[in-house]
This record gives C-alpha cells, structure tokens and sequence, in this order.
C-alpha cells in the first residue's frame, strides 16, 4: 500500500486499487509513479492476473487539475505530462504479460475513461459512466482514446462521443461493444475477482500471447499476423502448459496449468 494505490494479493489475483477517493481517484503524478510501480510489484509477486479498480464512488476522473503547472494565461505543455505519464502507463498495461482487468465502480472520466479501455478485459457496474470529458476544456481524448473509440465502436459514434462530451452510461456502453459486460453495482466485485480468479488458472503465457496476437492485428496485415500467429503457436508448442493441457485431454482430466 502507498499514499494513492492499494496492492492486495490473493490466489495469484492482484487487486490494484486507485486510492484519491476524495478526488474521484484522479490522477496526480504521485499516483501515476505508485501506479507504475504497483504493475511491476504484481508481476514481481507472480500475479497471473489483474483487477484494476477505484476506491470509493468513482472509477478514475482522469487527470487532476490541480495537480498541474497551470497559470492563467500562459501555455501548458501537456505534451510532457502526457509523454511521462499517460503513455507509459498505457503501453506497461498493454504489455502485461498477464490479463488486466478493469472493473470500473463509477464514473470514469477523461483519462480515466481511456485508463479503463487500455486494459484488457472491462467490467463495468450498472451506474458507471465513461465520459470523453476532454473537449469541455478546450482538449482532445488523450490515453489512447482517439485509438481505442474507433476501433472498438466505429468513427460515427467515436467522434460524437469525442466532440460532444456527452456521458456514455455503462449499460450502452456494453450494447455497443466499448466494454466486455455491464453488471449490477452490488455483484462487480464479486463477477471481477471470479473472472481474475479463472483467468488465473489458465495457461498464462497463451493468454500473453493471445493479448500480443489480438492488439498486433490492429495494425498489421494479413500476411504479418500469419507470421506472428506461427511464431506465437511455436513457443507455445514448446511449454510446459501446452503438454499439460493435452495430457489432461487425452486422460479425461482437468488440466492444472503453471504459466510455463
């Protein structure tokens, strides 16, 4: 535990909790340094798997202002913060040898919006909302989110979320696909940890693969993810987990799996 992020660990399941309840856990650079060095404990201890969360009422409230170097009149260089802060933390999430899990308990806004969408797999309680807040202050969605909108609902509706600034309930969100499920308030700690839990049993490096595999097709051809999807199948043609998994198939048994 640090001054703004929680660390539990429990059957191979990291818990990481963003912890500025008072500021709807937006983020300082305090909290992206602890944030960063939470992901790096979690993998260090052995976690096989990620849930991302907010303390109190809100998810993430994206960046907070306060925080910032800002005198009235003068420039900005969000360019900087966004360079040291933002896209590292986005690009360590993607490259997590192991499923992340967003299980958003609230508002998610801004950055924390797009914080919520870097993870892997996104659960989201019934009364959350995600809200593309940049443009009410002049800005445009930053964390990947002029990535992560088009890819995942299409421009029409990427763009209107973008320069409307309008707030996307959870259960549209689901709907449209922007997030995996929506769930009720009282049952997404519970469906987070159970699905953290599974996910920790599984052949954690085919699942590293696949979050490889998946993310590297945005952007290559058809020809390169053939390449990437014979080179992954090699490697894990070769592990521990791949024997096991046959093994128990061909024994009529559960497999038990060892991320090897």
């Amino acid at each position: 535990m640090t001054a703004t992020i929680q660390l539990t660990l429990e059957a191979n399941v990291a818990t990481i909790t963003l912890n500025r309840p008072e500021k709807l856990n937006s983020f300082t650079r305090q909290m992206h340094a602890e944030l960063r060095e939470a992901l790096d404990a979690a993998q260090a201890q052995g976690a096989r798997a990620i849930v991302l969360t907010g303390a109190g009422r809100g998810f993430c409230a994206g960046q907070d202002l306060a925080d910032l170097d800002f005198t009235p009149g003068a420039s900005t260089d969000l360019g900087a913060l966004i360079d040291e802060n933002f896209n590292p933390l986005v690009r360590k999430l993607r490259a997590m040898p192991m499923p992340v899990i967003a299980a958003v308990n609230g508002i998610a806004a801004g950055a924390g919006a797009n914080l919520a969408l870097a993870c892997d797999i996104v659960l989201a309680a019934s009364s959350a909302n995600f809200l593309q807040a940049f443009v009410k202050i002049g800005l445009l969605p930053d964390t990947g989110g002029t990535w992560f909108l088009p890819q995942r609902i299409g421009m029409a509706r990427a763009m209107a979320l973008a320069m409307l600034g309008d707030k996307l309930s959870a259960e549209q969100a689901a709907e449209w696909g922007l997030i995996w499920r929506c769930v009720d308030d009282d049952a997404l700690t519970a469906e987070a940890n159970k699905l953290a839990t599974n996910l920790a049993t599984q052949p954690t490096r085919a699942l590293a693969t696949i979050k490889e595999a998946l993310y590297a097709s945005a952007t290559n051809t058809l020809d390169q993810q053939l390449d990437l999807e014979r080179d992954g199948q090699r490697a894990l043609g070769a592990s521990y987990d791949y024997a096991e998994g046959v093994n128990a198939f061909l024994e009529k048994r559960a497999p038990k799996f060892e991320g090897r």
